[in-house]
């Protein structure tokens, strides 16, 4: 299973850690899409940290990561739903340089008035919640800076992160210091401290490099080979984007057969991308024709499109 999200305990079940390494799904993402390295890697990042956030989320739906900027990059946005889901995309202003090595602040809040939002989006069939948003100023010069400062502040739970992404892979790793249930001893909770102090400065001599090149076992036993951990059945992620061309036709015919009339006087075909995978679509005049003969023969229907 080459992309996968690892959970294991500690021994005394006080800190949490998790794995997560993405390559064919990255690279199915990244396959319509051309952004610069900097912008790239920075959505790899959030890509990671999305999917070691949702598996911990207690309903079926979606967590939507966003951060919304006011640098030469507008938007990155990441959904991921509790079947480990993802899709990704950035929005870039047009006419503004991206730094080459452009940190987080450089690329997304270049006057102070970035925002980061957590949104929580239950399945529709879940009618004991309703849809959750948090939203915190864009503070830290990293992905994994913003999340920990909102992880504190937010669920009030010890957390570090790690990770990082390039053109052919993102990885990540989670560690999560856990509250004690019912009540706390005053030993225990020094035990904890202790405990979670040892493990995080083991995870603390980490680097990009091996958190993207090491596979699971190898990057465990480099971190923790000393360590009794309890390891769960690895998870499978896979890249999912709901775009068809069929939705990119039904979108089309909305329009209206004069105005595509119109588009294809000034061009020989349209085209259209996905704004979230970037996948390409392309309507020439024999296919916007066929739009509307295929409407006028389906019958119609009493519910609406999902």
């Amino acid at each position: 299973m080459s992309d996968f999200l690892q959970k294991l305990l500690s021994a005394d079940r006080s800190t949490r850690i998790q794995i997560v390494s993405l390559e064919q799904s990255w690279q199915t993402g990244l396959a319509h899409q051309h952004y610069p390295e900097c912008v790239r890697n920075l959505l790899g990042e959030l890509v990671s940290a999305a999917v070691l956030l949702t598996s911990n989320i207690k309903f079926e739906g979606s967590l939507i990561l966003q951060l919304q900027g006011d640098g030469p990059v507008a938007l990155i946005v990441v959904e991921c739903d509790s079947e480990l889901n993802i899709r990704a995309t950035a929005t870039l202003r047009e006419g503004q340089p991206i730094p080459e090595d452009g940190n987080l602040q450089q690329l997304m809040n270049a006057q102070n008035q970035g925002r980061f939002s957590v949104i929580l989006d239950p399945r529709r069939s879940d009618s004991n919640m309703s849809t959750y948003q948090g939203i915190v100023p864009l503070e830290g010069d990293t992905v994994a800076e913003v999340l920990q400062a909102y992880m504190h502040h937010s669920e009030q739970l010890d957390t570090r992160l790690w990770l990082a992404a390039d053109g052919q892979r993102c990885a990540g790793l989670l560690l999560q210091r856990l509250p004690r249930e019912g009540g706390h001893a005053q030993l225990d909770d020094t035990v904890d401290q202790d405990d979670w102090d040892h493990l995080l400065a083991l995870t603390s001599t980490l680097t990009p490099d091996e958190l993207r090149q090491l596979d699971a076992q190898a990057l465990l036993h480099r971190l923790y080979w000393n360590e009794s951990l309890t390891a769960f059945e690895p998870q499978g992620v896979r890249w999912w984007c709901p775009c068809t061309r069929d939705r990119v036709a039904n979108m089309l015919r909305m329009l209206g057969k004069h105005e595509l009339e119109d588009l294809l006087t000034e061009r020989q075909q349209i085209d259209v991308s996905c704004n979230f995978c970037g996948k390409p679509y392309r309507f020439d005049a024999i296919d916007c024709t066929q739009l509307f003969l295929d409407a006028q023969d389906t019958p119609p229907s009493s519910s609406s499109p999902q």
